[in-house]
């Protein structure tokens, strides 16, 4: 991608592309190159593990988009007057990728979630999408990373199915470390993380009404949600975020 269409915030750079044409980019590449790579989705958490982790850095430079997921971005990006287009959503790609899948005759496979999360979305948008072809939904057992055998049955499933779309909610950065791996030997055209969409879609995990979306609260409803699990990460890495911002605002101020 050329240094035009991107943005830095806090070192990494960010596609500048609306969730439209985002969608575009990623089926007319499914359809016409089919050249295995893959979408990351970076919200204010990644942006922080991003600065002290130098491998998930080197995935996100190699990546075909890097689409900002979390309204905290498009906030940082007008901040250092280089605003992003909008925000793409990782959930809202999932289920629009899924259409239009559905639409043009494309193959998609759901690894990862909670168990029966893969299994649950995929009764769902089958129902919201009667043309979807779901050729594989599947959720690894915890620590699968580690079994060369579970990781060969794996790879060996997805590749019988012959995918078009991969989807992979195994939170980051996990997903994005096994995504890399593994993606050239899949030769999946394009696979994604898109950590809990598969329980989202399901209703296994409640979503933030359309308002606290749009107004960047969505996270505050999942730490109300599930306040043990994610009040150290939201608290703490919310802060460090919003100071990185001011650090890179207060940097480009004195240059």
């Amino acid at each position: 991608m050329s240094d035009l269409t991107r943005v830095n915030i806090c070192g990494i750079n960010i596609d500048k592309y609306s969730f439209e044409q985002v969608t575009e980019a990623i089926t007319h590449h499914v359809i016409r190159n089919r050249k295995p790579k893959y979408v990351v989705t970076p919200n204010a958490q990644h942006i922080v593990t991003l600065q002290r982790d130098a491998r998930f850095r080197e995935i996100y430079r190699k990546a075909f988009l890097v689409v900002p997921d979390g309204v905290p971005l498009l906030w940082a990006a007008k901040l250092l007057n280089t605003p992003l287009s909008g925000r793409v959503n990782g959930t809202d790609l999932f289920e629009e990728l899924c259409k239009l899948s559905a639409d043009r005759g494309l193959k998609v496979f759901l690894l990862g979630g909670r168990p029966l999360a893969a299994e649950k979305a995929t009764q769902i948008l089958k129902r919201k999408y009667p043309n979807l072809k779901i050729v594989g939904a599947y959720c690894p057992p915890y620590g699968f990373e580690s079994d060369i055998r579970e990781l060969q049955q794996i790879n060996s499933t997805i590749q019988a199915a012959a995918p078009d779309i991969l989807f992979v909610g195994l939170g980051a950065p996990k997903q994005e470390y096994w995504i890399y791996d593994n993606y050239q030997q899949l030769g999946v055209p394009v696979s994604i993380g898109i950590g809990v969409s598969f329980e989202l879609v399901a209703g296994m995990v409640k979503r933030a009404p359309k308002l606290m979306q749009k107004s960047g609260l969505e996270w505050f409803f999942r730490l109300l949600a599930e306040p043990r699990r994610l009040w150290q990460r939201y608290f703490f890495g919310n802060a460090i975020f919003i100071l990185l911002v001011l650090k890179q605002k207060l940097s480009l101020s004195g240059s």
